[in-house]
């Protein structure tokens, strides 16, 4: 067995089986959503197709993108060793199982669905803080809570299912939603400005990213509201908190100097992924006023900055967790062009600003392009060894 396990290197590191699966069902998802709008394909789901399809998006292409890019990122928080081989499959298998019974959510019963599908975010919050606290890392304890509230809002999804109760199905998506993007927001802001100011430096370039505590205060306060004011359900304070961390969310990223990192793709694609999140929160704060269509705001936060950042976040630690050079394989800066088509085309389409039918269908295909393009060409690095010739 140990033998199996050293030559399967998929299993060496979290991020290289997680992320190789975010890839994967990407391109799965979309496939199969496009197949039932366009090609009038069934699918044997005892859920509504749309609750279905959001709920996947959510949580069967989402979370494993974060638990690849935590359970690799928490090894250098804390030196603790990563979760690896047979204990790395059993995780990545009940992600797995959880999609299988979601797929066949038409055939199996339904509480049986919800224990399934919900166990994995679960046990990876029970990991994740178990890690956090034993190495004493006390600092990133919030996203290891958000893991354990993100499996919850899960959990209100199924209930609402199970139960008959869209308002709950509903309260868990919207939860899901808005802890996602405070995760985005709270990453984001230590690691984009980081990497930001160490390529100034390496570029001799003067007068790098800012931060100004006032601005970060109300940056995380005003997003991290949202969450409790969603279920509130009335339209002032959501609105207005979103119209709130829409500017200092824009305000934050335009401080961090993106647009002179238009010559490294790995950098530019982290800025463009988070203003996709300030977008989306104004189109948020607008819908909320019923200023544009309600829809808008949810494909640009999952399209725009979901997508973005997570295919920006898992090109890049691909490459420095396995040795290599931060330079993006030949071809692979298609990849972001995809994406950004994508997310441009989908929230073009909610707003009606262009053909629904037509902006759908190439937001599909660029989406589904990104994610081949990223499987395919990130499969051998997933795969060989580290070329310093590391662990890991």
């Amino acid at each position: 067995m140990n033998g199996f396990f050293k030559s399967f290197v998929l299993l060496h590191y979290p991020f290289r089986v997680f992320f190789w699966l975010t890839g994967i069902y990407g391109v799965v998802i979309v496939l199969a959503w496009m197949g039932y709008l366009f090609g009038g394909i069934p699918m044997a789901v005892s859920w509504s197709p749309l609750h279905w399809h959001s709920h996947e998006m959510l949580f069967g292409l989402v979370t494993p993108a974060i638990a690849g890019f935590m359970m690799t990122a928490m090894c250098n928080w804390t030196g603790a060793p990563p979760l690896r081989n047979g204990g790395l499959l059993a995780l990545a298998s009940l992600w797995v199982a959880g999609r299988i019974a979601m797929w066949l959510s038409g055939v199996l019963p339904i509480l049986v669905i919800a224990i399934i599908d919900g166990l994995f975010l679960y046990v990876l919050a029970f990991y994740v803080l178990r890690v956090l606290l034993k190495y004493g890392n006390k600092r990133n304890l919030v996203l290891g809570a958000i893991l354990l509230v993100l499996g919850l809002a899960n959990t209100l999804m199924h209930t609402g299912f199970v139960t008959g109760a869209m308002n709950w199905l509903i309260k868990g998506q919207l939860l899901a939603l808005n802890l996602i993007a405070f995760m985005m927001v709270v990453i984001g802001g230590r690691i984009i400005p980081l990497f930001t100011t160490n390529w100034f430096r390496r570029e001799g370039l003067a007068n790098g990213p800012s931060s100004f505590p006032l601005l970060e205060k109300i940056t995380l306060l005003s997003t991290a509201l949202l969450i409790p004011a969603e279920f509130s359900g009335v339209a002032w304070p959501i609105g207005g908190l979103a119209l709130i961390a829409a500017v200092a969310n824009g305000l934050r990223c335009f401080f961090w100097k993106g647009w002179h990192t238009g010559s490294e793709p790995l950098l530019w694609i982290l800025h463009l992924g988070y203003f996709w999140i300030a977008i989306a929160l104004l189109l948020k704060g607008l819908a909320t006023f019923n200023l544009v269509a309600s829809g808008a705001w949810l494909h640009a936060m999952g399209t725009g900055a979901m997508g973005t950042l997570i295919l920006g976040f898992m090109t890049r630690v691909a490459l420095g967790h396995t040795g290599r050079a931060m330079q993006l394989p030949d071809f692979a800066v298609v990849i972001y062009w995809c994406i950004t088509l994508s997310a441009s085309a989908r929230v073009l389409a909610a707003l009606q600003w262009v053909d629904y039918r037509w902006g759908l269908t190439i937001a599909a295909i660029a989406w589904t392009a990104a994610f081949a393009l990223f499987a395919g060409l990130y499969w051998s690095i997933f795969t060989g060894p580290r070329v310093d010739g590391l662990p890991g």
